[in-house]
């Protein structure tokens, strides 16, 4: 006879390389269970919930101990299974922030009736900064001989802030512009925090005429993550 198959719960959540979980905040990770051998997919839906608790998660505890709270965002889900499956997990996000969005995925074997809901469950980490660069405006007209003025908002995966002596210091927060005129290097600066949480702000001279392509990037110097955006001006 065959054997029936049998209702297996995960519990899968993303966590923000460096913070906290990624949440209904900033739009949720999707989230894709397929079997690795076939290809089928077994669900699909998206994390959400709370970033979770700052001290919990932030401070820490013995090895194996649980990061997750009752709040802390998830995707939970239960599949029918009849034989022990290697599964994959990708999540993608965040979502409310496509320009900063990346992929990751994760495989283990899964048997029926044993899923993945113990402690934070089936946990990935997401990878990254998000950046944000609101000023130029994309396309905007510029003037020779004049500073282009800078302006980008920087933040963890999950959303949380940077700011000074903060968890996420400022201060440990590399963020730089620089500039490409018809694809050759027209300059490079450095961003300083601009008096509100994750806003980073310089001025970057432009000498001569073309089109500029402003690249914005951030790097986190105690944990490595790095963010990127871009936007480009015109100089007639």
């Amino acid at each position: 006879m065959a054997a029936a198959a049998e209702p297996t719960d995960l519990v899968i959540r993303v966590i923000s390389e460096g913070g906290k979980f990624v949440g209904t905040s900033m739009g949720g990770a999707e989230i894709i269970v397929r079997d690795v051998r076939s290809g089928e997919v077994l669900v699909h839906g998206r994390t959400a919930g709370s970033t979770g608790d700052t001290a919990r998660i932030m401070k820490g505890g013995p090895r194996g101990t649980p990061l997750a709270d009752e709040t802390a965002a998830a995707f939970r889900t239960t599949i029918d299974i009849d034989e022990p499956r290697l599964v994959e997990v990708e999540a993608y996000g965040p979502l409310a922030q496509p320009q900063a969005a990346v992929r990751v995925t994760s495989q283990r074997w899964v048997l029926p009736g044993r899923g993945a809901t113990q402690g934070d469950g089936w946990l990935l980490e997401l990878p990254g900064l998000v950046v944000d660069l609101v000023e130029p405006a994309a396309h905007q007209r510029g003037t020779a001989g004049a500073a282009i003025r800078l302006a980008a908002n920087v933040a963890l995966m999950c959303g949380c802030p940077i700011e000074p002596g903060g968890i996420w210091d400022a201060a440990r927060y590399d963020v730089r512009a620089s500039a490409k005129r018809d694809g050759q290097p027209a300059g490079e600066v450095s961003l300083s925090y601009g008096g509100r949480t994750g806003y980073f702000t310089g001025t970057l001279p432009v000498d001569k005429a073309g089109a500029h392509v402003i690249t914005v990037t951030a790097v986190d110097t105690k944990t490595g993550a790095t963010g990127v955006d871009a936007s480009s001006i015109l100089i007639p």
